[in-house]
């Protein structure tokens, strides 16, 4: 069922600002519908994406310490709120899928196009910029928020014995390329996701790289 829209809203609420945000709040809700590949720690299904997002967001605000560079917590939180909406139109992109990783840029844009003009021009811009922001890694902010996002996966394919990893064609060298802004943003959560993936290759649950001609 396609979400109300701010016309529709406007007929009974008489508000067309109040109308805008409604509907932006009403149709991110689909969020919840989105399926990712991480397994939950229990291993009983996968997660959706409102709860990987929901765990970033408790991540960065326990895990901000860390960080290499002084952040704005609130500002980081509301990245990461915001910065798989997109996946609503576009869908999740399995981290280690090339084929459809060739398209992504292309689809999330699209997505964040129709997505964010839901809201008022103001604070359409603002979400805006900060999914841009997040994109670019540029900012102590966008590569913290970049690091939870990227560490959030790697706990629980540890946890779960592989979780994802088990996917075709998965090896350490694969997971230490996707892990690498990790370690741009914190020298101590970049030490753990190293030690972690060592581990996973000691533990025979991730395939260790192979080895150079």
């Amino acid at each position: 069922m396609p979400s109300p829209t701010a016309d529709h809203l406007e007929s009974f609420l008489g508000n067309r600002r109040l109308s805008q945000q409604i509907a932006f709040i009403l149709e991110v809700e689909k969020l919840k519908t989105v399926l990712r590949r991480t397994l939950l720690l229990d291993r009983s299904r996968v997660e959706n994406d409102a709860e990987h997002t929901w765990q970033l967001a408790l991540m960065a605000m326990v895990l901000s310490e860390h960080s290499r560079e002084k952040v704005e917590l609130v500002r980081v939180l509301k990245m990461l709120l915001i910065h798989d909406i997109v996946e609503i139109d576009a869908g999740d992109t399995f981290a280690y899928d090339t084929v459809l990783a060739a398209s992504q840029a292309e689809r999330e844009l699209k997505a964040a196009e129709r997505i964010f003009a839901l809201l008022p021009e103001d604070q359409a811009k603002e979400v805006r910029s900060l999914w841009d922001e997040f994109e670019a890694k540029a900012s102590a902010e966008s590569r913290f928020a970049n690091a939870m996002d990227r560490l959030q996966p790697l706990l629980h394919n540890f946890f779960t014995e592989g979780g994802t990893w088990s996917a075709g064609g998965i090896t350490a060298k694969s997971v230490e390329r996707r892990m690498q802004p990790i370690g741009m943003a914190s020298d101590t959560l970049g030490d753990l996701s190293a030690r972690l993936i060592a581990l996973a290759v000691e533990q025979g649950i991730l395939a260790p790289a192979p080895q150079e001609a």
